[in-house]
């Protein structure tokens, strides 16, 4: 197998892997919600409700595409396909394992390994504020452009907070490369003393202030609980999406869970290690490289799992924030929280350095 036609299947097995769990994220969802509300949840389309996904994509496609007529109709359609677009790209120079040995060629389990795959991952989340300010415009609604100023203004704050959350860890690390950021967590002591062995020298060690600080903007760029307010229904009437319908609309909600999906395996590969699990220099010695690879995949994805239930968890947690408190929260504490670790990051830097 060439190189070429190893990267077409990995692209579309990635497609497939990111709108399969973006589609039963919809049923997880509502499954940790009535948990947590002691209700039954979903469970008519198919056994314990799995069909459901399916059955809300088909109700998508087979309803009334509706289009206002006074809408910039270009524009219209272009805002959620922007919004899935940049969702989807943005899984391409995410390390989802270690390599792949395939009639003696070894394969690395990323569909481009680029120098500045952190700034890539963040270049491509700004794009994503076009498609959903692109939506409110068009839709020629003062409630969808108010809908999408706010939802812009905010991912934006947040944005700021989580570049400075980004930089500590490549300060550390040395590098823009998210499989040089992975493989610097393979091996090592905690803060140089304690042999944790090979796997598990996260940098959510090294830097629980930047993860907090990412963590949360993560979670407001990704709209999530108590960050939703773009789509809060007592003030905006879903504001931005709400002249949408159809598989357009349909397109703005699997855009924020495709969202959410690749901005949990970011945080995975920033600050757990990405494909790394304990004893994983071990396994590739004694069982082989490709007994390494796919555990890596299952340790990656199981990291990445545990993050989206952790964000339903939140939603059916907290309570949504006021917009004056969400500001607030973004400029006045996240943001020096991050400028404070950034500086401490620095000293301990250059008091270390060799």
């Amino acid at each position: 197998m060439d190189l070429l036609t190893f990267k077409l299947i990995l692209v579309l097995a990635l497609f497939l892997l990111s709108l399969t769990i973006a589609a039963y994220s919809t049923w997880a969802e509502r499954k940790v919600a009535s948990i947590m509300q002691d209700r039954i949840g979903p469970n008519r389309a198919g056994p314990f409700g799995l069909l459901q996904p399916l059955a809300d994509g088909g109700k998508f496609f087979f309803k009334e595409d509706f289009t206002p007529a006074n809408a910039e109709k270009f524009l219209f359609v272009l805002g959620p396909a922007l919004v899935m677009f940049i969702s989807l790209i943005t899984g391409a120079v995410i390390p989802w394992g270690k390599s792949l040995n395939i009639a003696g060629t070894s394969f690395d389990l990323q569909v481009a390994n680029i120098d500045v795959g952190v700034l890539f991952i963040i270049g491509m989340a700004s794009i994503g504020v076009y498609g959903i300010m692109i939506g409110g415009w068009a839709s020629n609604n003062k409630y969808s452009l108010l809908g999408a100023i706010r939802a812009s203004s905010q991912m934006i704050s947040y944005e700021l907070a989580m570049g400075l959350a980004l930089l500590s860890i490549i300060m550390m690390t040395g590098s823009l490369d998210l499989k040089e950021i992975t493989e610097s967590q393979t091996t090592g002591k905690l803060w140089g003393v304690i042999p944790w062995g090979s796997g598990m020298n996260w940098n959510i060690f090294y830097q629980p202030i930047a993860f907090l600080v990412f963590f949360v903007a993560a979670l407001a760029e990704t709209n999530r609980h108590p960050f939703d307010l773009p789509e809060c229904e007592s003030e905006l009437v879903t504001g931005y999406s709400t002249e949408y319908s159809s598989m357009k609309l349909g397109l703005y909600m699997f855009g924020e869970y495709v969202n959410m999906f690749i901005s949990n395996a970011f945080m995975v590969v920033l600050f757990f290690g990405g494909y790394n699990y304990p004893g994983i220099e071990w396994v590739t010695q004694n069982w082989g490289e490709n007994t390494a690879g796919i555990l890596s995949i299952v340790a990656f994805l199981t990291k990445t799992v545990i993050g989206i239930l952790i964000f339903m968890w939140i939603r059916w947690t907290l309570p949504r924030f006021r917009y004056d408190q969400l500001m607030h929260l973004g400029w006045k504490t996240l943001i020096p929280m991050a400028l404070v670790n950034l500086l401490i990051t620095g000293a301990v830097i250059l008091a270390f350095a060799n």
